[in-house]
């Protein structure tokens, strides 16, 4: 017949139980309302274009695409920020496994000496040894049921910070993309500029030469070849000071794609294609929401403080934990193994806090505390890349129509460099003339090159503030789902 517990046991059971819940209370309610976005953006192109996100970057430039490919291998802080991707997986596997038995084994050899004497006369008759060897051999068993779901609120943040870390990388990956795109901009556009000032030194060379032919023959005086030749020599300066800036890209090559100096310019040596600007595709502020890496990540933590509230909430139940040893116990190893040697327990406890003096809702209230910061960190990053958009949009806007008016400008003078010129040869028109309206012309082209350049460097800005390349899957979906 089996024995029936005893009422005392099942009150001494069901106490902590009663306790915990005579001091449970709702958790905090933390309001999370969706940020209001306008309908569209400020500055976005009126009308449909074809321009797709992708086009943005210089995909087409050979010195981007083997930049871009060596800098997600060798990048540092790409590598930084996967392994933290791994440091989140990690975690959250430690947090699955809680929810899981816990099993050990273990074996001794315990050698102990007693005085016989303090067991009175069955000590003395010599019953007892003085010495006494136990061999065993354990396997514990621990399980935590979790019913009130603790542990699975637990397993919910590490998982979402797996979301989390993985949207940082993202992060990470295209803001290294968008530094090296202009960094390769700002190359090619050194060398739109190179060749905008080789040309303006070589027809200042020829007026130079023009006037000193002049000055010769007695038809000219030699201001005017001192003249040419100083504007000959503006040029000349400008075209060496284009070197420090090529030195800056360089460096900053360097540091974002792990590659020596010498591989940083042997990619940048590449020929790259015609600078073309491409128009600005139309987006909606609400893809911000799916597309940007760091909403992404805030979301991500956002979810992952909710998750830590439940669990810092559900510390004030009571916890059932079941475990069981089986084993063996012998004093002599001959009898180890046998039958009467198997020793075994099974326990089932409840603990749950009775006066723990306010811990468990000052971990209640940090929790609450750390869900409010994450919720502001969410519309921080909702905001930013709104006010991001706006910004690269409206930068398009005001660079295109630089750009523009730059090439018009440069066109226009270009056109009455070469009528003053032909004027002059025709004797229409004297020397100071050709000379003023060469200078006017010098740098025109160079600052039209300038300008093209700031226009495709606002393309990268645009790409990088609409969320870049698709984001990849996250490493948390396909695996199991946590009840």
């Amino acid at each position: 017949m089996t024995p029936r517990p005893s009422p005392r046991l099942a009150l001494a059971l069901a106490l902590p139980l009663a306790l915990g819940a005579c001091g449970l209370k709702p958790a905090p309610e933390i309001a999370t309302p969706p940020p209001e976005l306008p309908g569209a953006f400020f500055h976005a192109p009126t009308g449909e274009t074809g321009a797709s996100l992708a086009s943005l970057l210089p995909r087409e430039d050979q010195a981007f695409a083997a930049l871009a490919e060596t800098a997600m291998e060798r990048a540092p802080s790409l590598a930084e920020a996967l392994a933290r991707i791994d440091l989140a997986r990690g975690r959250a596997a430690r947090a699955g496994a809680e929810r899981l038995p816990n099993v050990t084994a273990d074996a001794s050899l315990r050698e102990q000496r007693i005085n016989p004497a303090q067991f009175g006369e069955a000590g003395a008759s010599g019953l007892i040894p003085r010495n006494l060897t136990q061999y065993g051999a354990n396997v514990a068993a621990s399980w935590d049921p979790d019913l009130f779901g603790q542990l699975r609120a637990k397993e919910r943040a590490a998982l979402a910070r797996i979301d989390a870390s993985s949207a940082q990388a993202a992060a990470v990956r295209n803001a290294l993309l968008a530094e090296i795109a202009a960094s390769v901009i700002d190359w090619r556009t050194l060398d739109a500029r190179r060749a905008a000032l080789e040309a303006d030194e070589a027809a200042a060379s020829r007026l130079a030469a023009l006037a000193a032919t002049r000055e010769m023959a007695g038809l000219a005086p030699g201001f005017d070849r001192v003249r040419a030749e100083a504007q000959a020599s503006a040029s000349g300066s400008r075209l060496a000071a284009l070197e420090s800036e090529r030195v800056r890209i360089v460096g900053r090559l360097v540091a974002l794609t792990g590659m020596d100096a010498a591989g940083v310019s042997s990619a940048l040596a590449a020929t790259g294609p015609a600078a073309e600007v491409p128009e600005a595709p139309m987006a909606l502020p609400s893809e911000l929401l799916a597309n940007r890496p760091d909403v992404l990540a805030a979301s991500a933590e956002l979810a992952a403080s909710d998750a830590d509230l439940a669990a810092a909430a559900r510390a004030r139940f009571p916890r059932l934990t079941l475990s069981a040893v089986i084993g063996l116990l012998a004093f002599d190893p001959e009898n180890l193994f046998d039958s009467n040697s198997i020793v075994g327990n099974l326990t089932a406890g409840v603990a749950g806090p009775l006066l723990d003096f306010g811990r468990i809702e000052a971990e209640i209230d940090s929790a609450a505390a750390g869900k409010r910061a994450a919720f502001a960190a969410y519309r921080g990053a909702v905001f930013q890349a709104l006010g991001d958009a706006e910004a690269a949009y409206g930068l398009i806007e005001a660079s295109d129509e630089e750009a523009q008016k730059a090439v018009r400008e440069r066109d226009q003078l270009d056109r009455a460099a070469a009528l003053a010129d032909v004027r002059y040869r025709a004797g229409l028109a004297d020397f100071l003339t050709v000379l003023e309206a060469r200078r006017a012309a010098d740098a025109s082209g160079e600052r039209a090159a300038a300008a093209i350049g700031r226009a495709r460097r606002a393309r990268v800005l645009l790409w990088q503030a609409l969320g870049g390349d698709p984001p990849a899957a996250s490493p948390s979906e396909g695996g199991a789902a946590v009840e």
